[in-house]
């Protein structure tokens, strides 16, 4: 049998076989646990899909599996190349999320799920530098990166080089840019660069980007992490493709 993940947590586990990008071994659920309605949801699935419910002892899961996880297929990465194909096509200009270091699961979870929820076409992470997309990571994106499409690069600056060979316009994030997030055009085809949790994004990526915007801060400190600035950042260019 290939190997397996645990993913843990009601809301990841339910988001896990909606998506149905995995196969899903078996569902494990704690004895005792209330069945409240996403529970029923999670059963009513897994039966439909022929997928096993087994009971277990609820010290057998992790604390924060909110009594279930599932056995899964490892994380299914999307091809790089279908993010090109994607920016060729003549359809709705795509917004591609680039993460340059991110090695925080709840800063990598939190990310994936705004960029699920802000309709990301594709996410560029480095295989190396980066976390991956574990289970810890599915727990805190709450099962939304099961519907995000996620792509392991060896080199970060060649494929920002390659999304702009494609046309698509690459904006960094850095505290020290002398423009802002609220000053620049973020429609169009565009990849957004967010840095890690200590270095920022590097300069090797920053001289590769078109421009680079630091967010407006008025309070006393000096900036935000790595999931908060991604969130307001891809935000706002969900505001300006959806301005009349």
């Amino acid at each position: 049998m290939p190997e397996l993940e645990l993913i843990y947590s009601r809301h990841a586990v339910h988001e896990c076989l909606r998506a149905g990008r995995r196969r899903v071994h078996r569902i494990l659920i704690a004895e005792g646990v209330e069945d409240a309605p996403i529970l029923q949801a999670i059963r009513h699935l897994a039966q439909a899909k022929g997928i096993r419910v087994a009971a277990v002892r609820r010290h057998e899961l992790v604390p924060q599996a909110q009594g279930i996880a599932a056995e899964v297929s490892p994380y299914p990465y999307a091809e790089f190349e279908d993010f090109l194909a994607c920016a060729r096509s003549a359809g709705e200009a795509p917004l591609f999320l680039v993460l340059d270091g991110i090695q925080d699961p709840h800063n990598l979870g939190n990310l994936l799920r705004t960029a699920e929820a802000v309709g990301v076409a594709g996410v560029v992470i480095g295989e190396r530098r980066c976390v991956g997309v574990t289970p810890a990571v599915v727990n805190a994106s709450s099962g939304a990166s099961e519907h995000v499409q996620v792509a392991r690069v060896v080199n970060l600056a060649r494929a920002v080089e390659a999304l702009k060979a494609h046309d698509v316009w690459v904006a960094a994030l850095h505290s020290e840019a002398k423009q802002t997030l609220f000053e620049a055009d973020l429609r169009g085809k565009l990849a957004l660069i967010v840095g890690g949790e200590g270095e920022g994004v590097h300069r090797l990526l920053r001289d590769r980007a078109d421009f680079v915007l630091a967010l407006p801060m008025r309070g006393k400190v000096e900036s935000l992490n790595a999931a908060a600035a991604g969130a307001v950042a891809l935000y706002e260019a969900l505001r300006q493709r959806t301005k009349r």
